[in-house]
């Protein structure tokens, strides 16, 4: 687990190659605290950098930038190959003895690069990585991300170099680095409340795809940029090929391909543990781990006063019964709070899903007794937990029995009259409203509706129910470039709607929003987070089974509901979902009122030029006055003004 740059052509690479690769990783000490190394070839222009938090082979053998066993390539490498044991005796099998120089899953995946090539190596990895890879050689850079997308890659050219990071804020120290902010990808994050890859928020920076490889042969020219794992695939393969067996045997491969994964990523040579929420998700990978671990594993809870945002309770009731040794921590209002500053500099660009702030907590609670942490993140996307799915499903299945030709003359007709003709006549009538009615922009309301009405696929509909801002009403002259709901790349033939929405979310949602979240609140500690549920083989297994089985008996989830059955009483883990996050409406009243007033003001927004200031004021007046609740939308907004302050030194304009 690193933070990994390089850099390929340019001046930057040829007189002072070493020096701006070593000053790129130094901004990302945080992903690696334990060490730090350099490798440069000014004659092929190239040099490598990497910050290290040593997990496997603590001892120098695992140093990186490493040298192949030929001396032919040299690797950069962020993550963990966990099958790496079964993979040297492989290689060993097959090609005779190496001579290994310690027991890093590096230079186990580098001497397999070197004997199979770079795809069959792939291949052969089960595992969460980015790396850079150089092929002296053939004077060749390949990038790689794993297949989805646990570990972050940024690239780009800045003047005539060609650049790579884990982070953003590493391309700082280029000579050229001039970052302009993308508008088109500030518009998706005002939708989503992140930036979906391939976009970043800087004009020509762009993040590599989960299960894709870049080859580039020419620092000026385009690279070449390829998927080597195809989730598409696997999910045509899973509708073609569904799982045959009975329910009970389901859950049977469920936890067989479960306890699989943990058999690898429990493996490490530094303290290891798991986060506990006392949800279904966590719960179940705690229950998993302690049945293989001789001792106690170590859970971490953080707890909240306000009822409606804590879990640690029924997270201790789990933790007791499976016997682990857990430790809780409550915060307090002025705990979370304290997070807000710092989240710019813990998110390389701007991420908006307040459930970082507990994120962070909870990772750096952790990082006091841990250097790895295991969390339950996937178990929604891969077997159907979030109640969105049936809700848009079962809206579109009601919209679309209404002819296109008679809801777009209905939303026509709607939107005749502006929203505030409606207000103004609901105002003339507001005596006789109910309280609830008399503080609605009932014209808003009307206008949304009536856009909703013209929606014209499924695709359209889920779009619009996990939207925040509809970014023509902020950004002006905003074009949102396609993402996986709006044509990026064509879907796989599913039988039904929810398969397609969670397959979206598998592809998008997880790895840039939910992904991103945890691995930046724990980078930003030191601390390493692994993802069990997001084994490929499981995922595969998990993409085979129907509907039917994955909400058996009116439940969410329902093979992973049963597993945990299995080790723990039914009664400790059933009650409604709960979101992991904090009161953000009640704080933009209170305690971060003045922060977002500034940060909020009008004269500030149209100066910087990005937004439409009066709809965001009224969103803000709105909020504060209570007659809504913009908590979502404001918070968008906000953290990208805040980032936004915070890199203003590194020259970052409108364009």
């Amino acid at each position: 687990m690193c933070g990994i740059v390089g850099i390929v052509g340019g001046a930057a690479a040829t007189s002072s190659g070493g020096f701006t690769a070593r000053r790129m990783a130094d901004m990302i000490r945080h992903r690696g605290p334990d060490g730090d190394g350099v490798w440069t070839d000014t004659e092929a222009a190239v040099a490598l950098s990497q910050r290290r938090l040593a997990i496997v082979d603590l001892s120098s053998a695992g140093a990186q930038p490493m040298i192949s066993h030929s001396g032919r390539y040299v690797i950069v490498f962020n993550g963990e190959i966990y099958n790496h044991r079964e993979m040297r005796a492989h290689l060993d099998r097959e090609f005779g003895a190496h001579a290994w120089r310690g027991h890093s899953d590096t230079e186990v995946f580098l001497a397999a690069i070197e004997a199979l090539g770079t795809k069959k190596a792939l291949e052969l990895a089960v595992g969460m990585f980015a790396f850079g890879l150089w092929d002296r050689r053939e004077r060749r850079l390949v990038l790689g991300r794993d297949r989805l997308g646990e570990k972050p890659l940024y690239y780009g050219r800045t003047g005539k170099t060609f650049a790579f990071a884990s982070e953003l804020k590493a391309f700082q120290p280029l000579p050229d680095w001039r970052p302009k902010i993308e508008r088109n990808a500030l518009a998706l994050l005002m939708r989503h409340n992140y930036i979906p890859a391939p976009y970043s928020i800087y004009q020509g920076i762009l993040k590599l795809r989960p299960g894709h490889l870049l080859v580039l042969s020419d620092p000026m020219l385009e690279p070449h940029v390829e998927s080597y794992w195809s989730a598409s695939e696997i999910a045509e393969r899973g509708q073609r090929e569904p799982f045959q067996g009975s329910s009970e045997e389901a859950v049977d491969e469920v936890e067989r391909h479960l306890r699989r994964a943990l058999e690898g990523q429990m493996i490490a040579d530094v303290p290891l543990g798991a986060f506990l929420s006392g949800g279904v998700d966590s719960s179940a990978i705690v229950a998993v781990m302690q049945s293989i671990s001789p001792r106690p594993v170590r859970t971490f809870t953080i707890g909240f006063n306000e009822a409606a945002y804590n879990e640690a309770d029924h997270a201790k009731q789990v933790a007791r019964h499976l016997g682990t040794d857990h430790t809780e921590l409550y915060l307090s209002q002025r705990d979370a709070l304290d997070v807000v500053p710092h989240l710019p500099g813990i998110y390389c660009e701007p991420f908006s899903d307040s459930s970082q702030i507990p994120t962070f907590l909870v990772s750096k609670l952790a990082r006091s007794s841990l250097t790895v942490a295991l969390s339950g993140d996937g178990g929604d996307e891969l077997f159907s937990g979030y109640t969105r799915y049936a809700l848009a499903d079962a809206f579109w299945n009601k919209l679309s029995r209404i002819p296109i030709g008679l809801r777009r003359a209905s939303a026509s007709l709607a939107r005749l009259p502006s929203p505030d003709l409606y207000n103004n006549v609901v105002g003339s009538i507001m005596p006789l409203l109910p309280q609830r009615l008399r503080r609605e922009r009932v014209g808003d309301k009307i206008h949304k509706a009536a856009s909703v009405l013209s929606l014209r696929t499924v695709n359209d509909v889920y779009r619009r129910l996990c939207s925040h801002w509809e970014p023509a009403e902020i950004i002006p002259d905003a074009v949102e470039p396609p993402t996986m709901l709006t044509g990026l790349e064509a879907l796989p033939p599913f039988s039904g709607n929810v398969e397609r929405m969670m397959y979206i979310d598998l592809m998008s949602y997880l790895p840039d929003d939910i992904l991103v979240k945890v691995d930046r609140a724990a980078m930003a500690v030191g601390l390493e987070t692994r993802v069990p549920l997001l084994d490929h083989r499981l995922v595969g297994f998990a993409l085979s089974l129907p509907l039917s089985m994955l909400r058996a008996g009116g439940q969410t989830k329902w093979p992973l509901r049963q597993l945990l059955y299995r080790h723990v009483p039914k009664a400790l883990v059933e009650r409604p979902k709960m979101g992991f996050g904090v009161p953000i409406d009640a704080w933009l009243r209170g305690a971060l009122r003045d922060w977002a007033e500034a940060l909020l003001d009008e004269r500030r927004l149209r100066e910087d030029g990005f937004f439409q200031a009066k709809v965001i004021r009224r969103a803000w007046s709105e909020h504060l006055s209570g007659h809504r609740n913009n908590q979502y939308l404001l918070w968008d907004v906000l953290m990208f003004q805040s980032w936004q302050e915070a890199t203003r030194g590194a020259s970052a304009v409108a364009a």
